[in-house]
């Protein structure tokens, strides 16, 4: 895999890059997760991204994770 951009650091900022715009490409909610697979770009919800995770990073080139931004930072 040539990068993973999910934090190692809890208190890490993420570079975040997905919009609401960007929608999950199995059920349309908004996309946390773009996966990089055979040149294409797969967007995912963070429900399916997890679902998916295990079978996606054996072949993926890329992972960026933003599931971060779902939890409330109070």
């Amino acid at each position: 895999m040539s990068s993973i951009s999910t934090p190692t650091d809890p208190g890490a900022v993420l570079d975040y890059r997905l919009t609401a715009t960007d929608r999950c490409d199995s059920c349309g909610a908004q996309a946390y997760i773009a996966a990089e697979v055979n040149g294409s770009e797969l967007l995912f919800c963070a429900h399916h991204g997890r679902k998916y995770e295990e079978k996606l990073r054996e072949v993926a080139t890329s992972w960026h994770d933003e599931t971060a931004r779902l939890v409330d930072a109070d």
